[in-house]
């Protein structure tokens, strides 16, 4: 029980963050030094909160954060409550996270009523994953520890999901979680056998056990088609180390595989660009027959066909309505599935994943290269409408959980609307004001020069190819000539392979991600490309990145379990270097690449995954107040 302790409390020792408004200053570095000498010459959790108590300022928070990670390695449970209650009346420290702090370390000493009033006034607020995962296994574990194993469930269930989802490691929640089901009755287990498929894999697990437990053969049959049905389950750690994950890593083999795409209606022409990609990739696979099914027929038809020809495996369908439609009516619930889209639903069964162009993707690599580069007032530069709203919220969501400075952001609702959203946003308007206002002090002529804010350190524009070609232009202008030229950014939206036939701008500088498969320089199939272009040479942008996917799409399913397995894992694709994540989405990472003298050329920019705040350590903590 000590190590299963000792595990946790290590982990949880890590969840050290405080919140940061600006880069960390000299001074700030000095306080962060003098804090470290006199943490070095402390022994105990008491004697470091001790020498906190004659320090002021960020000194004083530095000494206390070492305070309480001290205080847990020590298991120092009243110590941590009093660290943490004194660190709450700061106003700079993540009072989630703090609140967490003291709930657990209540729980530990059999204040439980206390930490659940803590866990309590929490909900709400949740907004960092990391806050979410751990406030439903501390709740959980609350519970559990007083023996109400069917309130603690639910908990135990949505921090599992959240894990899984977010890669967040707690290394005793499923262990403490199955411990949990075990103490659950055969008809509550069924009551939770519905919602996610993480939780109806944990129950079944569960009621395996239950109906085998005194027939080992029938067991073991059951476990095997459990991990049939439920590949890459967190569960899998509480079994009993079988030869299960061999079969795991092996191949799939695919002799009859079934492709569900539009071939009718609004969006025909993106299921021709698809099928194309499909068919090439085809050449190339082992796979003996290829049912190719419109997936705008009747679900009664198409449920019909799945029946007859029972695939191997299924690609499709495209549209998310379609993918809602099949979904309710559980048409591919048996049947592994590679969508091509995203799902807003809850995820079906584990061999269900699902493959989309997603524009967050990009957001997410250009995001991870800012802070490896250490930006720390990024500019978003957006179309006003639902897609650049969505995807601003999701760059704020996720800078949230490495930084808490806020990025800069500017919507225009107009090309005509640009300038005005431009010179705001650099306070260019209040330069220009500034010189008039100087201009009327003096009757000869005032020699002079407007100037832009100097705080932002990197800009990243989210249009379209013509809309970035009028961006462009109106910061060069901008920025002052007196500023460091700031980086500019774009996604692949601001690329087009037509319009950069005829005009590529004054795009001078400006990086942007793309696929490989529509930038020259990365090519590796030539061949392809070639045929293609032959085939196809007046193609839109959006059936070339089409055709990428779907050949992509086709040439994964081979190794689709072992990089399900493995999210570290990537395949080298046309769309890009794909890897799996625990939920079942394929990830994209994009390549690179600039304009240069008018020219497109590849470049290798850092990018690194990030800490979360809610990781990192003491030590790592920076105050500025």
């Amino acid at each position: 029980m000590r190590l299963k302790l000792v595990s946790l409390l290590i982990i949880l020792s890590g969840l050290s963050a405080c919140s940061t408004t600006e880069k960390p200053t000299k001074n700030s570095d000095n306080f962060s030094n003098s804090a470290n000498a006199l943490k070095n010459q402390a022994n105990s959790a008491l004697s470091i909160y001790q020498l906190a108590q004659n320090r002021q300022g960020a000194d004083k928070i530095q000494l206390l954060y070492s305070a309480r990670d001290a205080a847990v390695n020590e298991q120092s449970w009243s110590l941590l409550e009093k660290v943490c209650g004194e660190l709450e009346l700061t106003p700079s420290v993540d009072q989630i996270q703090n609140r967490l702090y003291i709930a657990f370390a209540q729980k530990q000493q059999n204040k439980n009523a206390q930490a659940l009033v803590i866990l309590q006034s929490l909900d709400g607020q949740l907004k960092q994953p990391e806050h979410f995962t751990w406030h439903q296994f501390l709740t959980a574990s609350v519970y559990a520890s007083q023996d109400f194993a069917k309130r603690a469930a639910p908990y135990f269930f949505a921090a599992s999901e959240s894990a899984t989802k977010n890669n967040i490691d707690i290394p005793q929640l499923n262990q403490n979680l199955w411990d949990n089901l075990k103490k659950l009755s055969s008809y509550t287990l069924e009551r939770f056998n519905r919602g996610s498929v993480i939780q109806q894999g944990w129950v079944n697990l569960a009621l395996y056990h239950q109906v085998y437990a005194g027939s080992a053969v029938e067991l073991d049959q059951a476990i095997n088609n459990w991990l049939r049905r439920y590949p890459g389950h967190p569960a899998k750690v509480v079994l009993p180390k079988q030869d299960e994950l061999v079969n795991d890593l092996t191949p799939v083999i695919i002799e009859r595989l079934v492709v569900l795409l539009p071939q009718s209606g609004a969006n025909e022409r993106l299921g021709d660009a698809l099928k194309a990609g499909v068919l090439a990739a085809l050449d190339q696979q082992s796979i003996n027959e290829t049912i190719f099914i419109d997936e705008n027929s009747d679900v009664d038809e198409i449920t019909a066909k799945i029946a007859q020809i029972k695939p191997d495996f299924v690609v499709g369908p495209l549209l998310k309505a379609n993918i809602d439609k099949l979904a309710n009516a559980q048409v591919l619930i048996d049947i592994p599935t590679m969508h091509l889209n995203t799902f807003d639903g809850e995820r079906l069964s584990l061999q269900h994943y699902f493959f989309a162009l997603n524009p967050e993707h990009e957001v997410q690599q250009a995001l991870e290269h800012f802070l490896a580069q250490g930006y720390q007032k990024p500019m978003l530069l957006a179309p006003n409408n639902a897609n650049g709203q969505r995807l601003v919220d999701y760059f704020n969501l996720q800078w949230q959980r490495y930084s808490e400075t806020k990025p800069q952001i500017g919507f225009y609702n107009s090309n005509q609307d640009m300038p005005d959203t431009i010179t705001s946003l650099l306070e260019v308007d209040k330069s220009k004001e500034r010189i008039k206002t100087v201009k009327t002090l003096f009757k000869q002529e005032v020699e002079n020069e407007t100037r832009s804010r100097s705080d932002i350190d990197a800009i990243y524009i989210l249009g379209d190819a013509i809309e970035t070609r009028l961006i462009k232009p109106y910061l060069d202008v901008n920025v002052s000539t007196f500023a460091d030229r700031i980086p500019l950014y774009a996604s692949s939206k601001s690329h087009s392979s037509q319009i950069d036939r005829t005009d590529k701008g004054d795009l001078d500088g400006l990086y942007f991600t793309e696929l490989p498969w529509m930038l020259k320089s990365q090519i590796k199939q030539h061949n392809l490309r070639q045929q293609y272009e032959t085939l196809w040479p007046e193609h839109a942008d959006i059936s070339q990145r089409l055709f990428a996917m779907a050949y992509d799409a086709v040439t994964i399913l081979h190794d689709i379990k072992q990089l399900s397995l493995s999210p570290g894992n990537q395949f080298n694709g046309l769309s890009g270097k794909l890897s799996v994540n625990t939920s079942g989405h394929i990830e994209r990472t994009l390549d690179w690449a600039q304009y240069t003298n008018r020219r497109i050329k590849a470049v290798q920019l850092k990018t690194q995954r990030p800490v979360p705040l809610f990781m990192q350590s003491a030590s790592d903590i920076y105050i500025t107040e």
